[in-house]
């Protein structure tokens, strides 16, 4: 990052000031506005999420969770509140929250210009949803939010106007393993098994004029959690939505699996240890429903409805990975 940025961000207070960045936040503050709207009328309750807690989600992609002192025992700052959802829903079958996570990531994400250590998504979950209902859901979330912003935020979007559009639906949809041919016909190898990096994702992101899913991530590449393919073993039950245009990442989530059993399998496989999830466990134990549910980011939302080049202007106070900015 250059010295020029960095300052600027150092130096929030002054930098807030510029009328670009208020018109960016009025867009923000719409785009939450027209998510709740459209959220209670699907039938959710919003819920409080919880900032601080004995586990949180390992599956952030090479991010170090942040842990802090409680009482004597070693609470972690949430990276995502994935586990305390599926406890949520026994109580409220359609739930959502507007969630705060902390992620230390590597320097070097600062290059790809979404990357924030602290920043917000809307989390949601689902009883007895599949990876069907909740994508179909966020195929009319998503159109639904373009839409409203257009109609609502002219002034402020100015020029994006004429290019932000309201996506068809359904979205085209791609495999893990259809993704990887498309990469490598670009002269992209990625590593079957693994998570697909950063820049190729962005490079296929370029390929596409409208939001596109990936489906069916080897097991290798995601976290625990997830619910494997009834058709296909090593292969789960997830989904990617990808922006397009370079945006990259909008939306990560699917079905949730629920038998201890086979949690416990995949937790044993994955190398994490049981004993970090002990009220995780004895939750699964007791025993709760199937699910599916997905988080989308504030900012990087924002950043692609504005066109920002850089994610830290799609937030009021940014942290970004090695920038002590207030």
């Amino acid at each position: 990052m250059s010295s020029e940025i960095s300052e600027s961000l150092k130096k929030r207070y002054i930098t807030v000031r510029d009328n670009g960045l208020a018109k960016i936040f009025k867009v923000q503050d719409e785009i939450i506005s027209s998510i709740r709207t459209f959220l209670k009328n699907e039938g959710f309750i919003e819920i409080l999420a919880p900032i601080i807690g004995p586990a949180t989600d390992p599956g952030i992609r090479g991010a170090k969770q942040a842990t802090i002192d409680y009482y004597g025992f070693p609470f972690k700052v949430m990276s995502s509140m994935i586990l305390y959802k599926q406890m949520i829903i026994t109580a409220l079958p359609k739930v959502f929250a507007l969630s705060p996570n902390i992620r230390l990531e590597p320097l070097e994400t600062v290059r790809t210009r979404r990357h924030l250590t602290e920043f917000r998504q809307i989390d949601l979950e689902v009883a007895y949803a599949t990876c069907e209902d909740v994508m179909e859901l966020g195929e009319r979330m998503l159109c639904h939010v373009i839409a409203e912003v257009k109609n609502k935020c002219r002034e402020e979007l100015g020029d994006r106007i004429k290019t932000l559009k309201v996506p068809k639906m359904p979205f085209e949809r791609y495999t893990y393993r259809e993704a990887l041919e498309i990469l490598k016909g670009a002269g992209i190898n990625v590593e079957y098994g693994k998570e697909i990096p950063w820049e190729a994702e962005e490079a296929i992101s370029r390929m596409h004029s409208e939001p596109f899913w990936i489906t069916n991530f080897p097991a290798t590449a995601r976290s625990f959690y997830y619910m494997e393919s009834r058709e296909e073993h090593g292969v789960l039950e997830d989904f990617d939505l990808i922006y397009p245009e370079g945006f990259g990442e909008a939306i990560s989530g699917g079905e949730r699996e629920y038998r201890y059993d086979k949690l416990l399998d995949r937790m044993l496989k994955s190398g994490d240890n049981p004993a970090d999830y002990e009220w995780y466990l004895d939750m699964l134990r007791i025993g709760i429903p199937p699910s599916a549910g997905f988080g989308i980011g504030v900012e990087r939302l924002t950043r692609f409805i504005c066109s920002l080049e850089n994610i830290w202007d799609a937030v009021p106070f940014p942290k970004v990975a090695g920038i002590p900015s207030p």
